[in-house]
């Protein structure tokens, strides 16, 4: 045990002095990270962490191939951040043809030591709205948007590129051709590729907060830096439809165990969804009101099921599901103001409809299941009379009849009784294993109080 917790200390050891000797020593690399569609706290961590590996491989140029159409305004001043205090020279480039720096993408591309676009590219309005790109108020547009071109002023001094020209896409929504960009001074360069770009900048000198550096481009080899599969996941299911569908499938698993104690799996997996959906809202601007109904849907499908509210409380859970997700990624009351735009956050109409409707449904027939079980109706009375029921069971017979426990009692837990299965508790607290015949002593709505046959001594394992 002791030598092998030494040998793991020496790995460790090992790998800091080797990080530790790799920092600063400049080698004949290049590193290329791609960054897509919507800005994102990921994003910010993938381009920190591409600044890291470059500074601590030494290379010679990182270059951040962009194409977005815009993003978060926090997460797009974290990245303003990073580029300007970047010891490695940054390249970002607006590729390949068709690519657009928009919104969040403007600001990223003119804090870069060098900014390049490919021809057909795109740079621009980033003129702020609400976070459901929606227009905003005149007053707290003026403060928004005072405060987005003070930012673009500020990184464009700072790199020496056209502040008014800048300002613009920020203050009128101005939006730039790769051509338009170069002669306004927005950009440095254009090229075709990484190649064509590695052309252009041999020989350039760029100053960082490390000092001045001259690129020596000729031969260099451009290693590709890919999102990590934890990177890629957690920006899949960051996704508003995705979140929204991950909350409500961890909200039913829960219920669905409080249907069926001991079944461990739906709990299981609803714990594990509701962990993925808050895990991707920490990376989505959330309201929590929509978080707060979500919840109040899960209490009420839980009280639904332990008071038997005739149906009345699980509508209520489908109801409050669903301005849940109409609220999750809404902004009301002006709260979520922030430069520049990004594209609209919220669940999808059809995703609301469709979740919506399905527990509308599922609710309405458990209500009129408590009302058939209420009244004692059976559907096939009116046909055949006394002999001609469908075989629905009403409380006046089920008290007294004995079945079998399909999912043991833990109380709660599942009884089959013929050819029917019923949620049922037993009345004494204890446990009652599969298998063991029970007798029912009580009927409340859908829910039986049994007791197993021989009484509570004969319940194997319980005194």
């Amino acid at each position: 045990m002791l030598a092998t917790c030494a040998l793991f200390v020496c790995l460790g050891l090992f790998g800091l002095a080797g990080t530790g000797a790799r920092i600063g020593a400049q080698t004949d690399t290049v590193l290329n990270v791609r960054i897509e569609k919507t800005i994102s706290p990921v994003k910010v961590r993938v381009i920190q962490r591409a600044v890291n590996r470059a500074n601590e491989t030494g290379a010679q140029l990182l270059i951040i191939g962009l194409d977005t159409p815009g993003g978060l305004y926090d997460s797009t001043r974290e990245i303003v951040e990073i580029l300007l205090g970047s010891p490695v020279p940054v390249t970002v480039f607006v590729s390949p043809r068709g690519a657009q720096a928009g919104s969040a993408g403007t600001f990223i591309t003119a804090a870069a030591h060098v900014a390049a676009m490919t021809p057909g590219s795109n740079i621009g309005a980033a003129t702020p709205v609400s976070g459901t790109g929606e227009e905003i108020s005149e007053t707290l547009a003026d403060k928004v948007t005072n405060d987005a071109a003070a930012l673009i002023r500020a990184i464009a001094e700072e790199r020496g590129r056209n502040p008014d020209a800048l300002e613009e896409t920020v203050r009128t929504a101005a939006s730039y051709s790769a051509s338009e960009a170069l002669d306004a001074e927005i950009i440095d360069l254009i090229a075709d590729d990484i190649p064509a770009l590695l052309t252009a900048l041999d020989g350039r000198t760029v100053v960082t907060v490390a000092g001045e550096h001259t690129l020596q481009l000729t031969g260099v080899e451009v290693r590709e830096l890919k999102m990590q599969w934890r990177e890629r996941f957690v920006d899949f299911i960051s996704n508003p439809n995705i979140a929204f569908l991950l909350l409500t499938l961890g909200s039913l698993g829960l219920v669905f165990e409080m249907l069926t104690p001991g079944a461990i799996g739906p709990g299981v997996a609803g714990i594990i969804c509701l962990g993925l959906g808050f895990l991707a809202l920490g990376n989505l601007p959330f309201n929590w009101a929509g978080v707060a109904f979500i919840l109040l849907a899960i209490v009420l499908a839980a009280l639904e099921i332990f008071v038997s509210g005739f149906g009345a409380l699980g509508i209520g859970a489908a109801v409050s599901l669903v301005v849940g997700g109409l609220l999750l990624f809404g902004d009301f009351g002006g709260g979520r103001i922030s430069p520049p735009s990004f594209p609209t956050v919220s669940v999808n109409r059809w995703v609301l409809v469709g979740v919506g409707g399905v527990l509308l449904s599922v609710a309405g027939y458990l209500a009129y299941e408590v009302f058939m079980s209420r009244t004692g109706r059976r559907r096939g009375a009116g046909r055949s009379g006394a002999g001609g029921s469908d075989g629905r069971s009403s409380p006046g017979n089920l008290v007294g009849q004995t079945g079998v426990v399909t999912s043991a009692l833990q109380p709660r837990g599942v009884v089959a009784l013929s050819d029917e299965t019923w949620s049922s508790v037993s009345n004494d607290g204890l446990s009652i294993p599969a298998g063991r015949r029970v007798r029912v002593v009580a009927v409340n709505g859908l829910l039986l109080t049994v007791e197993a046959e021989g009484g509570p001594a004969a319940v194997e394992g319980q005194e």
